[in-house]
Parts: structure tokens; C-alpha cells; sequence
């Protein structure tokens, strides 16, 4: 096996304490990983809590401000969140669609059709797909309104 070549299989880093060859003159020296200049990095800095006083007291990390002195709650816009808007109007959808769609098999108008399941079906897909289409203009209404007092 040439020294190019690893003895491991692919994906698997080698054993250093098994490579044959690791005291021959042209064996190339192991370069530091970024997990090495980490760890150096950490072993560097100081451990006599100076620091941690200053992050303690402002109730985080360095660097991090209070949201109360930055968000003003009188400016904060509540949107209307459109996915459980669409949610709800496919499942009342889908409910109206079982129900009319039902209530239309029982009826006399059903018995001359073919293939009543398929009726049945359009009914139902097309009521849910109306059901979505009627919580977006609500959920698009319910937005605008949020935005009213605020122009």
C-alpha cells in the first residue's frame, strides 16, 4: 500500500496509532483541524469569572439588548396567520362538501347517474377548494384591517 493510500475504508478517517509508517522520514506531519484551533482557543481564555460577571448582569450574552428597549409593543403589527386561516376553510370545506355531497346521494336526482362516487367527489373537492378560497379573502380582510390604523 503506497502512503497516498488509506488502509481504512471510505468514509472513515484512519487510525494514527496504527499507521505502519509514522516514523519514516517522509511521513507528512498532521495539520490542525479547526476543532484543534478551537479547543487551543477555549483553553486560552480566561476562567476567573471576570467576564461572566458582565454577561450575567445584563441577563445574557455580551452583545445582547433587552427587547422591551428596542420593540415598541404599540407598533407591533399582529398579522393574521394565513396558514390556519386556509386550514380551517379546506376542513369546513371538506365537512359542507361530505355533507351536500351526502345529501345528494340520498336524493332521486342521484339515481340515474353512472358513477355516483365521482359526483360525490367534485362535490367534496370542490366545496373544500371554495372553503380555502373563502379564508384567503378572510384572512386578506382580516389583514387589511390590522393595517387601518396605521397609515
Amino acid at each position: 500500500m503506497s502512503p497516498e493510500q488509506s488502509s481504512a475504508p471510505d468514509g472513515a478517517a484512519p487510525d494514527p496509532s496504527a499507521a505502519p509508517d509514522a516514523g519514516a522520514p517522509d511521513a507528512v506531519p498532521a495539520q490542525p483541524t479547526a476543532a484543534d484551533a478551537a479547543r487551543a482557543e477555549a483553553d486560552e481564555t480566561p476562567t476567573d469569572g471576570a467576564s461572566d460577571d458582565a454577561t450575567t448582569a445584563a441577563g445574557g450574552t455580551a452583545g445582547e439588548v433587552e427587547i422591551e428597549s428596542v420593540v415598541d409593543p404599540t407598533t407591533v403589527r399582529r398579522a393574521p396567520r394565513y396558514r390556519a386561516f386556509f386550514t380551517v376553510g379546506v376542513v369546513l370545506g371538506t365537512v359542507l362538501g361530505l355533507g351536500l355531497g351526502g345529501a345528494w346521494l340520498q336524493s332521486p336526482a342521484a339515481a340515474p347517474v353512472f358513477k355516483p362516487g365521482v359526483y360525490f367527489t367534485v362535490i367534496v373537492v370542490t366545496c373544500a377548494a371554495l372553503g380555502a378560497g373563502v379564508a384567503g379573502v378572510w384572512a386578506v380582510v382580516a389583514d387589511r384591517r390590522s393595517l387601518r390604523g396605521r397609515r
